[in-house]
């Protein structure tokens, strides 16, 4: 597709505020992602004594402790992060305790920061989503355009195919594999990824039945291009337009399905954070440790809605009548 067709697309997309609005929360999140490290750490940027400058977060010193750094056993100008803590620190004396100073979003049973562990949590939620649905868009993508280009009996075998696995209840094969290879974050994506292809193949499928028809491609066929050049190079750039509006709403069914699988035990295993083993480990303290249940809650809540008004946002933008509409 041609560079002016996205920059219509961009131009039309921000004139959405609810879309516009939703991109600018999961730009805020992917970021979080990213800087979860410098945003979230026992480690002060900067400290400054005995005539030395040091930068602890980004280097290790064998003359300097992480544990006497925080309490303060060297004296000199430091400059923490904004939350003193990692997500697999204890504090034991402020175990099951409610947002303060000291603990800007509480701790749980165990005395860890809970700002900590939402913010690492951030980057397990994006990194699952966009390698999960990277995985079954790529597989999608090939089956899609195998099908859609050949047709006939390689068509019918694909399409059969294709309704046969989605016969099956995603979340619970998800769940069957899972127990059988056992849970960790790396399964958790390649299942994801290898179990959600279905919707993907049939969108790209649809579009290279339209698109071989046209003009464009009957020349190249008659030029003598290969299939793979007519594949790559001609049809497949104007068949992705829809593939990115389901991928969108792909990373927020993805979301959800990790957080679900966390919750149930069966998705990224302590220690390592994710906001729903967080949300699980808080049912035993409903009743008064609000900030655990609620804080992970809004977080999963936020973070699908963003990327649910992303994708129709952009689902609109591409839709030449929803542009027509609104102009």
């Amino acid at each position: 597709m041609r560079r002016s067709f996205w920059i219509h697309v961009w131009r039309d997309f921000k004139r959405n505020r609810l879309a516009f609005a939703g991109f600018i929360i999961v730009a805020f999140l992917f970021s979080v992602a990213i800087l979860a490290p410098l945003i979230a750490n026992s480690r002060p940027y900067i400290y400054a004594g005995n005539g030395k400058v040091y930068f602890p977060i980004f280097f290790n010193y064998d003359e300097l402790k992480d544990a006497d750094l925080r309490l303060d056993k060297y004296d000199g100008f430091k400059v923490f992060p904004p939350v003193r803590y990692t997500y697999s620190e204890y504090d034991l004396d402020y175990i099951v305790s409610g947002p303060s100073s000291k603990h800007l979003l509480g701790t749980d049973e165990q005395g860890r920061d809970l700002a900590a562990r939402m913010l690492y949590g951030t980057r397990i939620s994006i990194l699952v989503g966009f390698i999960a649905v990277f995985i079954y868009v790529t597989i999608g993508i090939i089956i899609g355009s195998i099908a859609g280009f050949y047709g006939g009996i390689i068509d019918l075998i694909i399409s059969r195919f294709i309704e046969i696995i989605m016969c099956f209840p995603t979340f619970f094969l998800i769940l069957t594999v899972l127990a059988l290879i056992g849970p960790s974050l790396v399964n958790v994506m390649v299942v994801i990824g290898l179990t959600g292809w279905t919707g993907i193949a049939r969108i790209v499928r649809g579009e290279f039945l339209k698109l071989r028809e046209y003009d464009f491609v009957v020349a190249s066929r008659a030029s003598g291009a290969k299939d793979s050049r007519i594949i790559i190079r001609h049809i497949l750039p104007n068949a992705l337009a829809p593939v990115f509006v389901s991928a969108t709403f792909g990373i927020a069914s993805t979301i959800l399905i990790e957080s679900s699988l966390s919750f149930l035990g069966f998705g990224v295993q302590p220690p390592t954070p994710s906001w729903g083993d967080i949300l699980s480990q808080s049912r035993e303290f409903m009743d008064f440790a609000w900030w655990l249940t609620l804080i992970p809650g809004l977080a999963i809540f936020l973070t699908i809605t963003s990327y649910n008004l992303v994708g129709e946002g952009l689902q609109d933008a591409l839709d030449p009548k929803s542009v027509k509409k609104r102009n």
